[in-house]
């Protein structure tokens, strides 16, 4: 694999049969801010444009694929100086054009999990586990999931995960559709890059004229659900609920809700 650069806390490689490999460094946890979305979009822009790459894998170092924003950050690195959001940043990425796997190794969770729904596949084990904790927190959830979970596994299914907000095992996300493929977690990755190169092994404008059509306005969508979540979030990230949430999270307790 050839070494196609570094993009912040992102490294991209450019293998045989047309496949890229995204990987986020932030391990063993992989937790995200603005930066990190931004980064990873000007990889997947870079990467639109190389005709070297039809089909990318994204995954990540360490132990989880993605367990969320950093809430012991301040502000949790969502804003940059000129008042822009990360979810901006998030419909850039849902924008960008190669169809894309995702390894799941260990845990993608909240934001993680909306990252993970980026992509057109998810590769996981049965140790993996996915979870939407945000109502756990006391908060709304985000990064576009009020579209991409329902698409995925149905209104119920995604309203059962939104409300209670438990883990999903791999075996049972595989089951719902939440991930595509289930494999030791040994060959996760490289079960991710056999798929990715069994794409790129297709007519790549066949592959890009039917992602357009299949994917149609998603980015639109996208736009869309995350300016209501990002008004919910910074509404209830003010209350007393959001602050005890965080704080039962960090405690590994259950949280006591007192509703305000």
């Amino acid at each position: 694999m050839s070494d196609f650069g570094t993009f912040g806390d992102v490294g991209v490689g450019i293998g045989q049969e047309f496949v890229a490999t995204v990987e986020i460094r932030r391990g063993p946890n992989n937790f995200f801010d603005m930066g990190l979305i931004a980064s990873l979009c000007d990889a997947f822009e870079a990467l639109d444009d190389d005709p070297r790459c039809r089909a990318i894998v994204l995954c990540s170092e360490g132990k989880h694929f993605c367990a969320g924003a950093n809430f012991g950050k301040d502000d949790q690195g969502l804003e940059d100086g000129s008042g822009r959001h990360l979810y901006d940043e998030a419909v850039r990425l849902f924008s960008t054009k190669t169809p894309t796997v995702a390894a799941v190794q260990g845990a993608a969770v909240g934001g993680g999990l909306g990252l993970a729904m980026m992509a057109d596949f998810r590769v996981a084990s049965p140790e993996s586990r996915f979870s939407a904790n945000f109502a756990r927190l006391g908060f709304h959830q985000g990064f576009g999931l009020s579209v991409t979970l329902p698409d995925a596994i149905g209104q119920q299914k995604a309203l059962e995960m939104f409300y209670l907000g438990s883990r999903v095992p791999g075996e049972e996300a595989f089951g719902m559709g939440l991930c595509d493929r289930l494999v030791p977690a040994a060959q996760i990755r490289a079960e991710a890059g056999a798929l990715a190169a069994e794409i790129a092994g297709s007519g790549p404008l066949a592959i890009a004229s039917i992602r357009e059509t299949m994917r149609g306005s998603l980015a639109d969508r996208i736009r869309v659900a995350t300016d209501r979540e990002k008004a919910e979030q910074n509404r209830l990230e003010r209350t007393e609920d959001f602050q005890e949430g965080v704080r039962a999270m960090a405690e590994r307790r259950k949280p006591d809700f007192q509703g305000r």
